[in-house]
């Protein structure tokens, strides 16, 4: 890299830092971090699990936010350092490191950027996923499993904790539904990306003719609540059954009927949840999940009406696919939102699904 092209970018990233440090508000952020440290010494600390896992999240996701931004300042300052050596002396072994160190500082302040986008209600709140496989029998539930593994590939590179909260096996191959508790700082950020319909077209392994099939599994993404938000739910608002756990390939979790269904009667939402052996923990659950799914219907109405209000027309249903998956005749995966594309089917389908993520994120904020 040329010490003009060094400049350059030191000086667009320096100007990127600057509007960071305008907006972090570092000084609050540091001080709420003191609060939450204080806060974890308390003896009682520990005497409420859940309450205590939330206050460390808050805690870790602020400390990341603050430690990356100095982080980055510290390195700019590093590498402006050494563009001034190597305008007083040449040397090619120091230029073509000080370039890689330029290429890898870029990404960085381009990763910082997208988290710095995540600012919305409820970003940093772990996220509750749904795979529901359209029409097609065994070929949409068998796309359903391939989904399924790609958001758990996902979850994993990322550190997240990724937990099944409730799997319907497919007849034959696949799934009917499943849904995903994913744990970690932003995750329902980065997923509510992921939210809409997905579209495979392939060659079918189920079809004895080698015919070309088009299938398409629905995503739906909510975040998940604590005590963060309060939405009536009413007793006889309610329909509650519960029936008998099975896992992956239709093997027994337990013998006893300890999974839980939930029906929300006025908006016709339906939970169920079968991860714990104890029913009442399931019920737990399973009512954390609904205020969750609520709070979206909720949200996806006052979009509506919004788009009712702009005179805009949005078209809904099976149509309305956000991404296509083509593994033939030819291997793509595109978003139609955001045009961002890839070759490199298999990699998606291991997971590497960020580029699409950090493309639909950037979007809404032009």
């Amino acid at each position: 890299m040329e010490l003009s092209d060094v400049r350059n970018e030191l000086e667009l990233t320096a100007g990127k830092l600057a509007d960071f440090r305008g907006s972090l508000d570092l000084e609050n952020k540091e001080a709420r971090i003191a609060e939450l440290d204080e806060l974890m010494l308390e003896p009682e600390f520990w005497n409420d699990q859940q309450a205590a896992q939330t206050v460390i999240n808050e805690a870790n996701g602020l400390k990341e936010v603050v430690n990356e931004f100095t982080d980055l300042v510290d390195t700019q300052e590093n590498l402006e350092m050494t563009l001034e050596l190597l305008r007083e002396e040449a040397d090619e072994e120091l230029q073509a490191e000080l370039g890689n160190e330029m290429r890898d500082f870029r990404k960085r302040v381009a990763d910082f950027e997208l988290q710095m986008l995540l600012s919305e209600p409820y970003d940093r709140n772990n996220a509750i996923l749904e795979l529901h496989p359209g029409a097609g029998g065994t070929e949409s539930q068998d796309w359903g499993s391939m989904l399924l593994r790609m958001y758990q590939r996902w979850g994993e590179k990322r550190g997240f904790k990724v937990e099944t909260l409730d799997y319907l096996p497919g007849d034959e191959a696949g799934i009917k539904s499943v849904t995903l508790g994913i744990k970690g700082h932003n995750a329902y950020g980065y997923l509510k990306a992921e939210k809409g319909v997905h579209r495979l077209v392939r060659i079918s392994p189920f079809d004895s003719s080698g015919r070309r099939h088009t299938s398409f599994v629905s995503c739906e993404v909510m975040p998940e609540f604590n005590d963060e938000i309060e939405i009536d739910i009413r007793t006889e608002d309610l329909k509650i059954d519960t029936y008998r756990a099975s896992g992956a390939g239709g093997q027994h979790i337990n013998t006893t009927d300890s999974a839980v269904r939930i029906t929300h009667l006025p908006t016709g939402a339906v939970v169920t949840c079968q991860q714990e052996r104890s029913q009442i923990k399931n019920r737990e659950k399973a009512m954390t999940m609904l205020k969750a799914k609520l709070y979206q219907l909720k949200i996806e109405e006052q979009e509506a009406e919004m788009l009712e209000i702009r005179g805009e027309q949005k078209e809904i249903g099976w149509g309305s696919q956000i991404r296509s998956y083509v593994f033939h005749p030819y291997s793509m995966v595109k978003d139609h939102r955001t045009n961002e594309e890839s070759g490199n089917v298999q990699g998606v389908m291991d997971g590497d699904i960020d580029p699409f993520i950090n493309a639909y994120l950037r979007s809404r904020m032009n």
